[in-house]
């Protein structure tokens, strides 16, 4: 493996054309900073990330590991989506306290209530370490031995880091190994929900409006940051004061329209824009479809369920939502693949690949890496879609079946060192707990016998009369006594009997299967990607996406998913009222968001047309994890709030392609608009700065 300077130097610029990438913000100056300004900006690469001065990086929180939230006023106060916060709402309702149905506000500090184990945390500065990381290696070295290596000198730098006693230091890999940076981090635990809008405005259109447009979603909840005396991290304390922020969004008044430029800053979580062809044609033709089909299965029991009991609905919500939201993707994804010819434009790429390889004198150094990948994935394919399977019926759909492979491995711990008992105990009493906390027997059976065939021909939903694992206190007694009893209980189980023989099949042989095969492919894409640099260095290269801050921009641009369809950049509340059906679960409307539309009591929200708009769409390149990220403008504005693409854009998280890859936002003037008219939490406007760019 030999070491690459800074990327970006070998990325040619095209400013007639959206592009895609989500790029680093420390390495911004130069091609970036230019094509964003070829599209309207007016921001330098030092307003976006400055590690001396205040900058917009500051204002940007990786919101609990897997969403984006953004600073919005000098008193901590973040926004990110409805479905980011969603767990947390959850936790904090109840029949008789339903925040879930009805929303909930604060009023004051005192009202604001704290999430325990929730985080959000800021990036304080990124470094180039790759020389130092990568140093030592070489050719001749196993792939055992390079990632031996690799973590030895990324802990050494880790250890040596002169960092403040509050902060964190991480290293993280781009361009499939061959680049290497070190994040210095800072983590706030005392985040506390502030305000929510029910799910029929925060989920508005649910399942049926997911991954489409046009969307007339309100996805957008309140939290804020809390820290201790001196504006520190801190876990949660009554003495703890609303955290002050180097730097907080502005808010635009003034809206967008078609042609402005925007910008997505967050943490996008994984993207894999450099596959081979065949590994597209893998997971479009073969993995995805089997990943659909166990979760509609299950999605067909669970909404069953959830229409015709709140206390269901209440205890299922959540999960339904984390179950729906990657099974529509992955139809979307499908879609899109195949609307863009996507393989084949990938196999007319890889030929340019080979003929650059041919011309530079490069073939027989990397001639056979294509051939190789089609040979590994031949091979890989049914162990990835067996194990694929394996995680989606034990931990993904079915929590009897989670807690039976829960246990097994609680099992396994004791086994190897009778010395973890207490330990391993415990974290299964909290994981049992956990479960227990949102469950219900005819729901999970239901699910059983739907998605069970899917893996295996011995469905036996019999086990569901004769387990202690279906109630948490007959579940909590499995687990009393000395490890000798612990262990005779639950292998005596009807539950974890049944379970127990399918899950020792999966560690022992087909995972040891999936690690064997997959680790040459991995090793070969890091191969592939620093052949690619090499062969074709003019190319446009950017890092994939791997949960750390990036920086993706573009235009607001309509787009025609079909023949003969073209959907506008912008919808309006008159689009919510049109899908509204009285007490449907997905698209009813609250009484009181029905009342100011027909009295057109907007206040300042509404755009020049008199309508206040509710979601619009741009070209940014984004994936999961860039949910909650903010939509900036040309001046560093607050415009939108980022959670969703349309369906067949999915698939830019393999191929991005600017003619239908758009990403969703919620215009801000409709959560302020829900905030201030709806909410009557005028006191959270106030807390915001509110500007006229465009005036």
């Amino acid at each position: 493996m030999k070491y690459l300077k800074i990327l970006l130097l070998f990325v040619t610029l095209n400013t007639f054309a959206q592009q895609g990438g989500m790029w680093i913000p420390s390495l911004l100056e130069g091609m970036n900073e230019d094509e964003m300004t070829s599209l309207g900006s007016k921001l330098t690469a030092k307003d976006i990330y400055d590690v001396n001065n205040s900058s917009l990086k500051d204002a940007i929180g990786h919101f609990n590991g897997g969403c984006t939230s953004e600073v919005i006023s000098p008193k901590g106060l973040i926004l990110t989506n409805h479905h980011c916060g969603f767990s947390q709402i959850q936790s904090h309702s109840s029949l008789e306290n339903d925040y879930l149905k009805n929303g909930f506000w604060a009023m004051n500090f005192e009202d604001e209530l704290p999430n325990n184990g929730l985080f959000v945390e800021f990036i304080v500065s990124i470094h180039d370490v790759s020389k130092e990381v990568l140093l030592a290696i070489n050719e001749d070295m196993t792939e055992k031995e390079k990632q031996s290596t690799i973590d030895k000198n990324s802990n050494a730098i880790l250890k040596n880091w002169t960092k403040e006693t509050w902060q964190d230091v991480k290293v993280k890999s781009f361009y499939k190994g061959n680049q290497y940076f070190l994040f210095v981090t800072e983590r706030f635990e005392d985040i506390r929900l502030v305000g929510a809008p029910p799910t029929s405005i925060g989920k508005f259109g649910s399942d049926t409006d997911n991954w489409v447009f046009p969307r007339h979603t309100g996805d957008f909840s309140l939290f804020r940051i809390y820290a201790d005396t001196n504006n520190r991290p801190a876990k949660y304390s009554e003495n703890n004061q609303p955290y002050t922020p180097k730097h907080f969004l502005p808010i635009s008044l003034d809206g967008v329209e078609e042609g402005d430029f925007t910008m997505i800053f967050g943490f996008p979580g994984r993207t894999n824009e450099y596959l081979p062809a065949v590994a597209i044609e893998h997971i479009t033709k073969n993995y995805n479809p089997t990943n659909i089909a166990i979760r509609e299965a299950a999605l067909k029991v669970i909404d069953e369920k959830m229409k015709d009991d709140d206390e269901v609905r209440i205890k299922y919500a959540s999960k339904q939502a984390r179950i729906a939201n990657a099974w529509k993707k992955w139809i979307g994804e499908n879609l899109g693949i195949e609307k863009s010819n996507a393989v084949e434009k990938r196999r007319t790429f890889e030929s340019t690949f080979t003929k650059a390889l041919k011309e530079k004198g490069l073939e027989a150094k990397y001639g056979d890496i294509l051939p190789e990948f089609n040979r590994l994935y031949k091979d890989f394919a049914p162990v990835n879609i067996k194990r694929r399977n394996f995680i989606e019926v034990f931990l993904v759909t079915n929590e009897l079946m989670q807690m039976t492979l829960r246990t097994f491995q609680m099992e396994q711990a004791i086994n190897n060192d009778s010395s973890v008992f207490e330990k391993a105990r415990e974290s299964l009493i909290r994981r049992f707990k956990g479960i227990h906390k949102n469950y219900n027997v005819d729901v999970d059976k239901g699910v059983f016998i739907s998605v069970m065939p899917f893996y295996t021909d011995h469905v036996d939903d019999s086990i569901y009369n004769n387990t202690a694992f279906t109630n948490l206190d007959s579940a909590l007694r499995l687990l009393q006594g000395t490890p000798e009893q612990v262990l005779k209980n639950i292998n005596n189980d009807a539950a974890y009997k049944f379970a127990k023989p399918i899950i020792d099949e999966f560690y022992n042989t087909i995972d040891k299967e999936f690690q064997q095969k997959n680790e040459p492919i991995a090793a070969l894409q890091t191969k592939y990607m620093t052949a690619l640099m090499e062969a074709l260095p003019n190319a446009r290269y950017f890092p994939d996406a791997n949960s750390t801050l990036r920086v993706t921009y573009g235009q607001v641009r309509g787009y025609s998913p079909k023949d003969a369809v073209y959907y506008n950049h912008v919808s309006y509340l008159d689009g919510v009222i049109e899908k509204y059906i009285p007490g449907d679960y997905e698209f009813d409307v609250p009484q009181k968001l029905r009342d100011l539309h027909a009295s057109k009591d907007y206040g300042p929200y509404a755009d020049t047309n008199g309508k206040v708009p509710v979601c619009f769409l741009g070209t940014n390149h984004t994936t999961g994890g860039n949910s909650g990220s903010p939509a900036i403008d040309a001046h560093g504005n607050l415009v939108g709030l980022n959670f969703d693409r349309v369906w067949e854009g999915t698939m830019s998280d393999m191929n991005y392609d600017p003619e239908i890859c758009r990403n969703i936002m919620v215009d801000l003037r409709y959560v302020l608009f829900i905030i201030d008219k709806y909410a009557g939490a005028k006191h959270l406007i106030d807390e915001m700065k509110l500007v006229h760019p465009k005036k």
